[in-house]
């Protein structure tokens, strides 16, 4: 049995320095709030994807669930910070209805 390719799962260099020109605050930007909310968003949608496919894969699942609770509280961190800051980030990747 082909053991499955997994370079898939993981956020291409490309997109990741488009995220990071997107929505860094200055400069030099790698590590803002901004910029992790909007990896982790990323990733979260290619690993949901994922896992519409492939049900059963729980390691991942446990991944997918560990970053949504890192990114909920980037979040909670950000609104209690500058709740400006908050309201673009969350508009700009259509996170809250």
């Amino acid at each position: 049995m082909p053991i499955e390719d997994r370079s898939g799962l993981a956020v291409d260099a490309n997109r990741k320095k488009e995220l990071i020109q997107t929505y860094k605050v200055h400069d030099t930007d790698t590590g803002s709030p901004e910029v992790q909310v909007a990896v982790l968003s990323e990733r979260i949608a290619e690993l949901t994807e994922h896992l519409r496919q492939h049900k059963k894969d729980h390691s991942t699942r446990r991944g997918l669930l560990k970053m949504v609770v890192k990114r909920s509280a980037l979040l909670k961190y950000l609104m209690r910070e500058d709740q400006n800051r908050y309201r673009r980030i969350v508009e700009a990747l259509k996170l809250r209805k």
